[in-house]
């Protein structure tokens, strides 16, 4: 007959400003095995949990038993015997210990005559219902996975000396929640294996399990054990690494080679040389550059004979002179140099390990030192170092476990784990520690290790002692590129401690992490959906003083509201369902929540762009990229004409706004292939404020341009919404410019086109025909026509310039009003005729000949990024009728605009297109 009885855990209070602490026990009940049942809050206050839980669970040759399910027998209110089997008991004790929160020993002891195997021990048990971490599945050297209610199992990095950790959390209401980890301590007669313990007759295997509370959201768990508990390793962390300014410079790192000293890309045997420009030189095109450089000419050669390690350095080519000139040319380049660490040359040539490692970093200026097979330093490999020159770096070849950390700030993802999971848990611990995923080229594609490392904020080291560079290294160093030039111009947020892992989403297979810094919180996402997804992936916070851009695909993000919650759209690319499950598998986003720190808008060629804050402006003509190449600017208020800088480029223009080598802000502007953009300049006369001769004054005002929309093959630039603009006062030409007045321009200046195909084809003998003086010349090109102007100390007007002239400010379709009246313009003549004869036709400002004689030049050209096209306004006396594929003529009303495509001078050199200037005003 089982026992009912409470036990109470007390826990240990500490002040903690991220996770107050206002839980004082919880109590345990007997009625069903063992289990939790209620909570004790510091106000005395008994909260019952909703459904009683299981204290823990563990798994026992492959069947999973609960502590709700053993005996019970109470040796003391201390002490607890559990028994589910004749073979399969165990023990609770509570431990008085004067950390925070409460710690019991569980021992498991193997009872029978036959070995079990131990393994996934959890807090509260193994349930579906709240979130747990345990090992899952078939057997790998990471099989750990996370849990999470309605979601599926997500594969977990775990520290190296934790492998076997199981992890739970669970609510007590709606703002407390229970967390607990179970590690395992010691075992007797027994074998320890990664994940399970084998417990011969008579063995046991002792863990430690640790409950606490914490406050939000279940991540925030995660967070106390991880990054405030270091899983109980710790009682405090010695920070003072960390705190080293000297060493601060390898958190901002993310591509590192390591290199054999005999690779042909470092030193080529054939002809004698080293080839180290060629290298750094590869990875700057393809990925912005090698961070870190190491080189490695120890193993596998150690021990041909009685050199040791410092001896194979000195024996490269040229000796230690040429490796320190290599060394010095890497740092003057911006990439760190690193020597290697054997600690286990032990039979060679004798010299003490600190004194030749330090004299390896003196004679070649090194900036890191390789530890192989270590995942620590120490502090005597730190002074050594130290001794000779700050800043030196020690990386260690397996990642530190958290006891280790305050003695090593760099160290490796190993790539002994061929497929990691998708989320490193080692990232929660120290977030400035500086993580590097190690990738092999001759383990094949690199994509997933890529875009996981990625995902967790970190960087790679490419390990390439193994021979082969195959075919598709180029394509992959690419990606790298398009996801290292993220990571680092976002360092920051990447080594964030308040980084959150795994955010809600609604989508699974699909996860986002969250990293958020003083201005800015980044998003990165990782899918294995092949089919991609595009849509609301996460909740988000809407902030009108903010906007989200996509960093990957460079887009600006517009957000969903559902059901009163703002949702974030990601995008990720899909793939092939057949690389599921191997290294090609997986495709990211990254989505930035900037605050609205710069402005920039379109408007016909130019983009206006400034900033407030920020050291400078980056305007990138496609994506950025380290291909691709940006123009810099001030952040003060800046006009572009982007014919000027791109030359002709039509598509996507990033503009990013950057400080201390940080991404401030990005909008993201895109011009539509095809769509026409004003090249044009417009150059102002000599302002006077008499008017001249032959012109009437056109007042300024407020005017709405606007100009009816025209289907085309080519198509127009689209003012049909109308636009609202200021113009200011001119004087313009009352008539056209005529023959003799183009004849006066020609015999005072003697002026004679470079391309004089069909100039002036209408005149004979440099005479304009007989009686034609006061017809509208024709038969010249922009490039006359601005000769003219320049001349007479006029210009060309703009297309809006022209059309207030003839329109005013009223809208109206004619000069003279929303009538067409045929006597007041030329029609049904069909030939030119005099700029003088119609004076019924003026516009409201008095201008003459507005419609229906010639076409009429304005200054604008347009660039649809295939085509170069003039607006010509007016229409003229030509009328072709028998097909509505020809321009159309005749008198063409004021809303009406036509385009003249330039090929050269006498292509667009016509019958009926003439010219008339226009004079500035002071």
């Amino acid at each position: 007959m089982k026992l009912i009885f409470y036990i109470s855990i007390i826990f240990f209070l500490i002040t903690d400003v991220i996770f107050a602490q206002d839980l004082q026990s919880v109590q345990l009940s007997a009625k069903k095995g063992l289990q939790i049942s209620y909570v004790l809050t510091a106000q005395k206050d008994i909260l019952k949990l909703a459904n009683s839980l299981p204290l823990f669970s563990f798994q026992s040759n492959n069947q999973i038993l609960f502590s709700e399910e053993a005996d019970i027998k109470k040796i003391n209110d201390r002490h607890f015997m559990l028994e589910w089997s004749k073979e399969i008991h165990a023990e609770i004790e509570i431990v008085k210990h004067s950390g925070p929160g409460a710690l019991l020993y569980l021992t498991i002891r193997n009872a029978g005559q036959d070995t079990i195997v131990v393994n996934n021990v959890v807090p509260f048990g193994q349930k579906e219902g709240h979130i747990y971490i345990t090992g899952s599945g078939p057997w790998s050297l990471a099989r750990t996975k996370l849990f999470r209610p309605g979601k599926g199992p997500l594969g977990v990095i775990l520290p190296d000396n934790a492998w076997e950790m199981g992890y739970a959390s669970y609510p007590v209401d709606e703002d407390r929640t229970l967390a607990a980890i179970a590690r395992r301590k010691e075992i007797k007669q027994g074998k320890k294996r990664r994940y399970d313990t084998h417990l011969y007759p008579g063995g046991e295997v002792t863990y430690h399990i640790y409950i606490d509370r914490f406050h939000g959201a279940w991540q925030n768990g995660l967070k106390m054990m991880f990054q405030e508990r270091y899983l109980y390793d710790l009682d405090t962390f010695d920070n003072s690494m960390f705190e080293r300014e000297d060493l601060k410079w390898i958190r901002h790192k993310y591509t590192m080679a390591l290199q054999f000293g005999w690779d042909h890309e470092f030193y080529d045997a054939r002809d004698g040389g080293y080839r180290v420009t060629e290298y750094l030189d590869m990875g700057k095109r393809l990925f912005g550059g090698w961070d870190v450089f190491g080189l490695w000419p120890t193993w596998p050669t150690l021990g041909i004979d009685q050199r040791n390690q410092w001896d194979l350095y000195k024996d490269l080519p040229g000796g230690l002179g040429q490796i320190k000139q290599i060394s010095g040319k890497m740092q003057n380049e911006g990439t760190k140099f690193f020597i290697a660490y054997n600690p286990w040359d032990k039979s060679t040539r004798q010299v003490d390990p600190y004194r030749g490692m330090a004299d390896l970093i003196r004679n070649t200026n090194a900036n890191g030192v390789i530890l192989d097979t270590r995942g620590s330093s120490s502090y005597e490999l730190q002074k050594a170092a130290d001794d000779v020159k700050a800043g030196v770096v020690m990386y260690s070849e397996g990642m530190a476990v958290p006891k280790d950390m305050p003695g090593i700030v760099s160290g490796r993802v190993h790539d002994a784990i061929f497929l990691p999971p998708p989320l490193n848990l080692n990232k929660l611990i120290k977030p400035d520690f500086a993580i590097f995923r190690v990738c092999q080229l001759s383990q094949g594609r690199l994509h997933r290790e890529f875009a996981i490392s990625f995902f967790n904020g970190y960087g790679i080291e490419m390990n390439i002692f193994a021979p082969g560079r195959p075919d598709w290294m180029e394509e992959e160093y690419l990606y790298w590129g398009k996801l290292v030039k993220i990571l680092r111009e976002n360092s920051d947020a990447f080594l964030n401690q308040n980084w959150t892992p795994l955010v809600s989403t609604l989508k699974d297979s699909i996860w986002v992490n969250k990293w958020p810094v003083q201005n800015k919180t980044l998003y990165t996402v990782y899918s294995l959906l092949a089919e991609g997804f595009n849509g609301p992936l996460f909740e988000a916070s809407f902030n009108p003083d903010s906007h989200y851009v996509s960093l990957y695909h460079h887009e600006e993000i517009q957000p969903d509201t559902i059901n009163g919650q703002t949702y974030v759209n990601a995008k990720t690319n899909s793939f092939d369902n057949s690389w599921l499950g191997t290294r090609r598998e997986g495709n990211v986003d990254c989505i930035a929540q900037f605050p609205n720190l710069l402005q920039a808008a379109l408007e016909n060629d130019s983009i206006f762009f400034g900033a407030s804050g920020g050291e400078k402006i980056l305007l990138w003509p496609g994506e950025p990229s380290y291909q691709n190449k940006a123009a810099g600017f001030s952040t003060r208020k800046n006009r572009v004409k982007l014919n000027d800088l791109f030359d002709c480029y039509q598509g996507k223009y990033v503009v990013q706004l950057m400080g201390d080598d940080e991404l401030l802000d990005e909008r993201v502007i895109y011009i539509k292939p095809g769509s026409p953009q004003l090249i044009s300049r417009v150059i102002r006369t000599k302002a006077i404020s008499e008017k001249p001769g032959g012109m009437v004054k056109v007042n300024g005002g407020e005017y709405i341009f606007k100009v009816r929309k025209k289907e085309s093959f080519i198509p127009y630039p689209d003012y049909s919404a109308g636009k609202e603009v200021k113009v200011k006062s001119f004087y313009m030409d009352k008539y056209p410019i005529t023959n003799g007045q183009f004849q006066q321009f020609q015999e005072a200046t003697g002026y004679l086109p470079e391309d004089s195909a069909r100039f002036l084809k209408h005149w004979q003998n440099g005479m304009y025909p007989l009686g034609m003086a006061e017809h509208p010349v024709v038969y010249i090109s922009i490039e006359d026509a601005r000769a003219y102007a320049d001349w007479a100390g006029k210009r060309l007007p703009t297309e809006i310039e022209w059309q207030y002239a003839a329109q005013g400010n009223d809208g109206r379709l004619w000069p003279w009003g929303n009538e067409f009246d045929s006597t007041r313009c030329n029609v049904g003549f069909n030939k030119l005729t005099r700029v003088d004869l119609h004076s019924d036709g003026r516009s409201p400002f008095g201008v003459m000949d507005m419609v229906g004689n010639i076409w009429q030049l304005t200054n604008d050209i347009f660039d649809n990024g295939s085509h170069y096209f003039i607006i010509i306004r007016g229409g003229s006396y030509y009328h072709p009728t028998s097909s509505w594929w020809y321009v159309q003529g005749g008198p063409q009303p004021l809303n009406k605009s036509q385009m003249l495509l330039r090929v050269s001078p006498g292509f667009e050199r016509n019958a009926t297109v003439g010219f008339r200037c226009v004079k500035d005003i002071k």
